[in-house]
């Protein structure tokens, strides 16, 4: 990427045309077509909702910056063509939240894809690097950081929120041409594919509120019988979430599911005295927790509470983790992108249960490190 494509892609950030009728989309929609290669962003408000509120959606060739604007358009099929138009490539930057709220707010996944922080996670940059941070590494350029946390659903956007949006996608077909021919050169393009599938998978699983209560800290420590109680509460708290589209806090913080796992209060009156718990919540919801506690004490339906590791299972779960390190050093990447410690005490409980591997260790994690880890376990 030459210094005057930088700059052309720079320019572009200055002069962003904002999509904000039926026509406006119409004729974007043409440019768009004449695309191998297209940089996507989104920018959303996630405070109080359940789902994120998508509030604009940047699109970039390099040369022009289009932002469509989801408040104001009634209909996105445009866009939802092009996300899902298998000749033109899509590339994003951290994007497994991008991929959750356009699924939910347009059916759809981008694909083909690229990830490029993921890119550089496969030649030896940190796992979690910023976009901002690519940028300058990769160009020497400086990309503003200021709105981040701007109200992205308010209108009218402020010229400030339209240029920031639009630096956040012009330079990603840059990022792409620089990438991809060291990704190839060390034999990692495949890699960066299987991956990006995962996260294009992983997108659109539905959500389950019978496994609600794996994602609150501290269940771990409940006995059987309030671990039920929990699973039950979070189950009912995740569907009500949904049905209000409401954050999961507003409806009942996660300690108070917690503490009313523990107490397990048989009566709505008088409301129990419990950390992090609102009276009106008591006073909306007392009658139904307490019904679910009641049932849910009773209930003697098999818990999947993983057993705790053995000593051998805890000897072969330092020596996976040294040689994760190690493979990683061999590698030049960061261990983390080969195997989490959970993900490894997953795959050391499942070549125990005799299970299938899981699908973290299937494709090139297989050859570069999942057999390895199997002769450990073996």
């Amino acid at each position: 990427m030459t210094r005057t494509s930088l700059k052309t892609a720079i320019e572009a950030a200055d002069h962003p045309i904002l999509l904000e009728n039926k026509a406006q989309l119409a004729a974007a929609e043409k440019s768009w077509k004449g695309n191998k290669v297209l940089g996507i962003d989104t920018e959303f408000v996630r405070e109080r909702t359940y789902r994120a509120r998508l509030g604009l959606v940047q699109v970039s060739a390099g040369e022009t910056a289009w932002l469509v604007d989801p408040v104001r358009l009634s209909d996105l099929a445009p866009l939802r063509g092009m996300l899902t138009d298998p000749s033109i490539t899509k590339v994003l930057h951290s994007s497994s939240e991008d991929l959750e709220v356009l699924w939910h707010t347009l059916d759809a996944v981008p694909a083909p894809m690229i990830d490029t922080q993921l890119a550089c996670a496969l030649l030896g940059k940190p796992l979690q690097l910023a976009y901002h941070a690519a940028i300058a590494d990769l160009f020497d350029i400086e990309v503003d950081k200021e709105q981040t946390r701007s109200n992205w659903c308010k209108r009218p956007l402020t010229s400030r929120q339209l240029h920031y949006a639009a630096m956040d996608v012009v330079l990603l077909p840059a990022v792409v041409d620089e990438l991809r021919p060291r990704l190839e050169q060390v034999g990692r393009w495949a890699w960066l594919q299987e991956d990006v599938g995962r996260m294009q998978r992983a997108a659109q699983e539905p959500v389950r509120p019978e496994n609600a209560w794996r994602r609150i800290r501290g269940a771990a420590r409940l006995d059987d019988t309030e671990l039920r109680v929990l699973r039950a509460l979070a189950a009912w708290r995740e569907g009500t979430a949904m049905e209000r589209d409401l954050a999961r806090g507003f409806v009942i913080p996660d300690i108070v599911l917690l503490n009313l796992a523990r107490a397990r209060p048989d009566k709505e009156s008088p409301a129990p005295e419990l950390e992090g718990l609102h009276p009106k919540a008591w006073q909306r919801h007392g009658s139904t927790l307490v019904r679910l506690i009641r049932d849910a004490a009773d209930d003697d339906t098999p818990l999947s509470r993983p057993e705790p590791l053995t000593g051998r299972q805890r000897t072969q779960l330092d020596q996976m983790k040294k040689r994760v390190r190690e493979r990683a050093r061999e590698l030049d990447v960061e261990p983390a992108l080969l195997a989490s410690r959970r993900e490894l005490e997953r795959l050391l409980r499942a070549a125990a249960e005799g299970r299938d591997l899981p699908e973290r260790f299937q494709g090139w994690r297989r050859a570069a490190i999942g057999d390895e880890l199997l002769s450990i376990i073996r």
